[in-house]
């Protein structure tokens, strides 16, 4: 019986071993480590893919967050659900409440703004200092304003390669423009209810079926 006992609770162990994910128990040596010093990321939407080219130099610790997330599947069913016409498309909250409150206590220092937020490159969005986590946006349009907003400005990790016609065609029948805002999605309730609430109050939004690291340069 006493070796039934310790059967059962090594089995339990490696249960519990095999069921971490890198991304609700990130490892800090994992999550540290540099990324490469560019490489193309993948992603498949329910409009068609695009590709954005990540470049290390531009953002560093921004990069690094970026380079771990993209290769762990983090925005894999991730909503875009703030498209802005000839502003931005935004996403990055998982629509998991419980993966999403993880990192949104994972937040990255703030970085010097190095490229502008010109047309196709792709940003993290934050809501003051210290506060880039895991949302980011694909400027639709030029929009140097951010590189200085609020005196600490958005600074690029990345640029769209290939299928920015695709990122063009997301919905935007909640967002509106920049002349013309629609009511959207609340942040607060994707934090609180997930994707539940978006597929009950905002069933047209475009998602990410999947995104994949497909070449890296070092």
């Amino acid at each position: 019986m006493r070796w039934a006992g310790a059967a059962l609770l090594a089995v339990a162990l490696l249960v519990g071993c095999a069921t971490r994910s890198p991304l609700t128990t990130p490892d800090p040596a994992a999550l540290s480590r540099a990324a490469p010093d560019s490489f193309d990321v993948r992603f498949e939407t329910t409009r068609g893919a695009f590709v954005v080219r990540a470049r290390r130099v531009w953002s560093p610790q921004g990069v690094d967050r970026f380079h771990y997330l993209a290769k762990h599947g983090y925005y894999d069913g991730a909503r875009f659900f703030r498209v802005i016409a000839g502003f931005v498309a935004q996403f990055g909250l998982s629509g998991q409440p419980a993966l999403d409150s993880i990192w949104s206590n994972r937040p990255i220092p703030d970085e010097p703004v190095r490229h502008s937020n010109v047309r196709g490159t792709v940003s993290y969005a934050r809501g003051g200092p210290n506060t880039r986590s895991v949302q980011l946006y694909v400027n639709l349009g030029d929009n140097a304003r951010l590189d200085t907003l609020n005196t600490f400005g958005f600074p690029p990790i990345a640029e769209v390669v290939a299928g920015m016609d695709v990122v063009d065609s997301l919905y935007m029948g909640y967002g509106g423009t920049r002349q013309q805002r629609l009511p959207g999605p609340s942040q607060d309730s994707i934090r609180v209810a997930g994707n539940g609430y978006l597929d009950r109050a905002f069933p047209k939004l475009d998602l990410v079926r999947a995104t994949r690291v497909i070449r890296e340069w070092r």
